[in-house]
This record gives structure tokens, C-alpha cells and sequence, in this order.
């Protein structure tokens, strides 16, 4: 597919650029109105199996259960008085949803989402407690963002997209900034910061926040195998589609394409894209349960499934991940634990 902007993005070419430091500075107050500082966690036992150091920033425990919160927050609070009447609209898989379900219940402004039909019933559940309105789509036979401009046309909501704003961005970018500075009073430094990647905002955040404090780490990005535009996109130097009928436990990293202005600043900033399976996945959330006593949805847990696999080797190195979403009802985490091939246990004596 040719690289163009969607129906429902933010024509004005201002939203379109990266912000500057200055905003993501602003952005820390704002997102502070109801947003928690996540801790950064480390396992002896994983350090000692690695030979590194593996820090990681358990943001699945931020409230709504993922980072999407931070720039939902951001952006909302960015509304003038006429767009709070108005009420704001947002297309999502689950976690954005909730977030700016959230958002607006706490500002007091109407919320609607725009949901897959076969949307995870635990997201469902939290985003309409939120009190938002939801409508549903068909993944496999309708556009998200058609679907979405089809209701702003007729009802005047204002889009808060996923990733595709710079207030969305500079909101994600707080996580960056809150975890190199917890790195930094650790009196250490990151040779690398993995980062799981769908449309690429968190992965866009953590890399103006990385430019301004950190030049020298690495940035990768972990996509699922199935999803990998990123790393297509990357090689073409143009952004590409997934396929429609593509499959992955890994819901929350699903967008299908990367967005425009988060591949204009990614494709500048990676400097790796690197892929991971299911079964590499359900390895890393059993892990991340015995290890850190976290539940991580499946794409929250992409940056830990990338280095158990070895595909990022942290040997003799201080290296972060984020554990970006917490969202899974507990029906799907024992049912997905269940198709582990090797008990969890039986990791530590697995050669990497």
C-alpha cells in the first residue's frame, strides 16, 4: 500500500511533528493529574541466568493497566471549552479506549470508542464502567478509521488517535523520560531500551526522550511476528500495511500500519526491529509471573520475549523493557499459560 495519511488523521501539519522537549516537560504535569510514576523492577535470579542487567519499567501497572493512559491524559487536557462540549471519539483494541474513557470521565466530556467486534470482554468490561459509549467494527471487512470519520462527520466528536497526534506522542514520551531518570538515580545508564511497537507511539515516545537524555542507547523495537510493518516499513523506507487476515495473541499490537508521524520520527530513531512469536510471548508472561509476580498481557510482554529468546542478548549490558499493558482477563492468561510447552520452572537451565 503507498503511503498515505488515513481518513481520520489530524490534517493540521502542526499535530504531524515531533514535540520538543519543552512539550514533553509540560506534558509531565499534565499526565500527573491522574497518571502514577511506575516503578522499575529487576529479578537477581534473571540477571544472574542473562549475565546483564535487565530493567524493567512495569507500566501495566499504571492505572487503566497500560501507558496509553499518558497521552490520553495529555491530549485531553489540551481540549478548549467548545471541544469538552463536544465530547472526543477514539478507535481502539482495548487499551487506548480505556484510557480516554478514562480521560474524559475524569474531566467530565463524553467519551465514544470505536471497538474490533471481537474486542477482549475484559477491555469491553473497563472501557464501558468508564461510562463510554462503544460502537463495534469487523476487523476483516472494515476500515477502523472510515468507520471512526463516518461518526465525527455526523456527530462532531473530537479524534483523539492512538498514536498519530504530538500531544499523543509527548504523553507516551513521559514514560521515556520516567524511566531513564529512575535509571540514572540507580547510578547506571541503558546500553538499550527495548520497546514493543504497534503504530509506534510508545516506540516514538521513548525515542525523542532517549535523544534528549540518553543518545547513546540503542532503540529497539519488538513487533509480533505476524505484525511486523514496522520492520517492513523500515526496510522500504515507506509505510506498509499489515495483512487484514493476520493473526497474534498479541492484541494490543495489532494497528495496521505505522503512523505517519510516528514513522517519521521511528525511522530516524531505531536502531533495531526485530520480531517475536506466540510461543515466545506466552514464555515471557509466564516468566514475567514468577519473576516479577506481574500479570503482563501478551503485547505487553514483546520486549521480555525478545530477550529470553535471545534475540537481544543482554550479556555484560544494562538494558530496559517495557511492560507496556496488564490487560487480560484471567480465563485468557491460564489458557494461554497452559500452551507452554516447558514449565516455566524449567527456564533457568535453558541455554540461550
Amino acid at each position: 500500500m503507498d503511503d498515505q495519511t488515513g481518513p481520520c488523521i489530524d490534517s493540521d501539519s502542526w499535530a504531524l511533528e515531533a514535540p520538543d522537549l519543552d512539550e514533553i516537560e509540560a506534558a509531565i504535569g499534565n499526565v500527573a493529574t491522574l497518571c502514577n510514576v511506575t516503578p522499575v523492577l529487576e529479578s537477581a535470579a534473571l540477571n544472574k541466568r542473562l549475565n546483564g542487567r535487565l530493567l524493567v519499567k512495569a507500566e501495566g501497572l499504571q492505572r487503566t493497566g497500560s501507558f496509553k493512559l499518558r497521552g490520553a491524559v495529555n491530549r485531553i487536557t489540551q481540549l478548549n471549552e467548545g471541544e469538552c462540549r463536544r465530547g472526543v471519539i477514539a478507535f481502539s483494541s482495548g487499551n487506548h479506549g480505556q484510557a480516554v474513557a478514562a480521560a474524559a470521565k475524569h474531566f467530565g466530556i463524553h467519551a465514544l470508542i470505536v471497538m474490533p467486534s471481537d474486542v477482549s470482554p475484559l477491555k469491553l468490561r473497563k472501557t464501558t464502567e468508564l461510562g463510554a459509549e462503544v460502537v463495534f467494527y469487523n476487523k476483516a471487512t472494515q476500515d477502523r478509521e472510515e468507520v471512526t470519520a463516518r461518526i465525527v462527520k455526523s456527530r462532531g466528536l473530537v479524534l483523539v488517535p492512538p498514536y498519530d497526534d504530538r500531544r499523543i506522542v509527548a504523553g507516551a514520551a513521559t514514560l521515556g523520560l520516567e524511566l531513564l531518570r529512575q535509571v540514572a538515580s540507580l547510578g547506571t545508564s541503558l546500553d538499550a531500551l527495548v520497546v514493543n511497537c504497534s503504530g509506534g507511539g510508545l516506540t516514538a515516545g521513548c525515542a525523542l526522550a532517549r535523544n534528549a537524555l540518553s543518545p547513546s542507547t540503542a532503540l529497539i523495537a519488538c513487533e509480533p511476528e505476524a505484525f511486523d510493518d514496522t520492520a517492513r516499513s523500515l526496510k522500504l523506507g515507506t509505510r506498509v500495511r499489515n495483512d487484514l487476515a493476520a493473526q497474534s495473541i498479541c492484541d494490543a499490537l495489532q494497528s495496521p500500519m505505522p503512523g505517519q508521524l510516528t514513522f517519521k520520527i521511528n525511522r530516524e530513531a531505531i536502531d533495531e526491529c526485530i520480531t517475536v512469536t506466540d510461543a515466545e510471548v506466552i514464555d515471557a508472561m509466564a516468566v514475567a509471573s514468577e519473576e516479577f509476580g506481574l500479570v503482563v498481557e501478551p503485547g505487553g510482554a514483546a520486549s521480555l520475549a525478545a530477550v529470553l529468546s535471545g534475540k537481544v542478548s543482554i550479556a555484560d549490558k544494562v538494558v530496559g523493557i517495557t511492560f507496556s499493558g496488564s490487560n487480560i482477563d484471567r480465563e485468557s492468561f491460564v489458557k494461554l499459560l497452559s500452551r507452554l510447552e516447558t514449565p516455566v520452572s524449567a527456564w533457568r537451565t535453558h541455554e540461550l
